[in-house]
């Protein structure tokens, strides 16, 4: 094996813990706003609806964050189908940090 293939791994893992590092030191209005920005980027508006974007073809979002805690949110973001087996929603290929930050946006949304 090449020591390139040995060095991936390794650089993923340090980009990853420094994304996460960064999303720690910013700000309450910063992670919403890094949320909002994986809410979009992420196409979650294309099953949800915010207010009067998205689609509504899965549950309106805009007052998740009265109903839910942004622990239950990560968790739920992690494996839908882990929290309610019978979840339409499939799981997503997030990071951490976007998971951290898209449950942040969500929970903002009373």
């Amino acid at each position: 094996m090449s020591r390139r293939w040995i060095l991936i791994p390794v650089v993923a893992t340090l980009l990853a813990a420094g994304a996460l590092a960064a999303q720690e030191r910013a700000t309450p209005h910063e992670r919403i706003e890094q949320g909002r920005r994986v809410f979009m980027e992420q196409g979650c508006y294309g099953c949800h609806t915010v207010g009067r974007l998205g689609t509504p073809i899965g549950p309106d979002l805009s007052h998740v964050g009265a109903k839910r805690s942004e622990s239950s949110l990560k968790a739920w973001l992690r494996d839908p189908a882990m929290q309610r087996p019978a979840a339409h929603m499939p799981k997503l290929e997030l990071t951490e940090p976007q998971i951290a930050a898209l449950a942040s946006f969500l929970a903002s949304l009373e």
